[in-house]
């Protein structure tokens, strides 16, 4: 499978951890995003919540892979600055250093555990995706909508254009689940997996912005007034 996924962990975070702007009537021109309402939907986060469950023991592989490529990496870093360099690599690659090798052979393995775990997200967001037309058009007949750009084509729009949210309001609606196994032999199409690779990108923002909330020092309490002396 070519489509490879950088962070399964943080992909397995819930999607209802990409915050929604508020939402209004809207009428005449608005947007859209397609991978953040699908991304948003209960079906995905419910879907990703199972597929995390059923292959717990797989992505505990998965972790102990990635740590025997870091340790291998390691191995090439010669000035000990937890970073593989260019200079480095070419250097190893001079070398004809038997842990390039090793790398390419761990990273298979990688790859191989993940492969299952890729699919079955896939074929959620495709299941969900399957829906997203006939969502669509329910907001756009319940506001009355002319027009849908993307929201790239907008320089400023106020946030009532923004009809991303209802769209994953009625995706809840007629979606409200999904299957996360895959038939014998199915694969994804091209444009099921630059969407999946969208949404991968807005979870894994996600996950960092968490795990970045997390780090920062809680700010200091409030010291209680004190009752004035007499």
């Amino acid at each position: 499978m070519k489509i490879r996924n950088t962070a399964i962990a943080a992909a397995l975070l819930s999607a209802a951890a990409i915050s929604a702007p508020a939402t209004a009537q809207v009428s005449g021109i608005a947007t859209a995003d397609t991978s953040v309402a699908i991304a948003r939907s209960k079906a995905l986060g419910t879907a990703y919540q199972q597929i995390g469950t059923q292959y717990a023991a797989v992505a505990q592989q998965m972790q102990a892979k990635r740590q025997e490529i870091n340790n291998l990496n390691a191995q090439l870093d010669t000035n000990k600055d937890r970073e593989v360099t260019q200079a480095e690599l070419d250097a190893a690659v001079k070398a004809k250093s038997p842990v390039l090798a090793q790398i390419d052979a761990k990273q298979n393995e990688l790859n191989t555990l993940q492969d299952p775990v890729i699919l079955a997200q896939l074929y959620a967001v495709e299941q969900i995706a399957l829906k997203y037309e006939a969502a669509q058009q329910a907001v756009i007949t319940a506001k009355r909508i002319n027009v849908i750009l993307s929201p790239d084509a907008f320089v400023w729009a106020p946030e009532s254009v923004d009809v991303t949210a209802a769209i994953t309001a009625e995706l809840d609606k007629a979606v409200p689940s999904v299957p996360i196994t895959p038939p014998a032999g199915w694969r994804p199409s091209r444009q099921i997996g630059a969407l999946y690779q969208q949404i991968q990108q807005l979870i894994n923002a996600a996950a960092q912005q968490a795990a970045a909330a997390q780090q920062r020092p809680a700010a200091p309490a409030t010291p209680a007034a004190q009752p004035e002396s007499r």
